[in-house]
């Protein structure tokens, strides 16, 4: 049986890259994100936006007085966003161009 030979030395790992953010840098960084079921979201409190991204598409939202914290959806439903005041659809959202 011939003796093991000793291990060849590891090459150093890089660092792992984070990934890039989805919405325009103008917006800063959001206080909450998240997603599920193919949607995501990213709520920005200073500029009063919510970006909802489904299958792609995305749209802005005028979060108004809402602190949005999470989200919540069920069997392909319209999501809904809990706030301080409780949850808000979607929907009752005016969509900003």
């Amino acid at each position: 049986m011939e003796p093991m030979k000793p291990m060849e030395p590891m090459k150093p790992m890089e660092p792992m890259k984070g990934s890039e953010p989805w919405w325009p840098q103008e917006l800063g960084q959001p206080s909450s994100s998240g997603g599920q079921n193919g949607m995501r979201y990213a709520f920005f409190p200073d500029k009063q936006r919510l970006l909802v991204e489904t299958d792609g598409k995305l749209i802005t939202y005028d979060s108004g007085d809402h602190r949005i914290s999470g989200v919540s959806q069920s069997n392909g439903q319209v999501p809904s966003f809990t706030t301080q005041d409780g949850d808000v659809n979607v929907n009752d959202l005016e969509v900003v161009d």
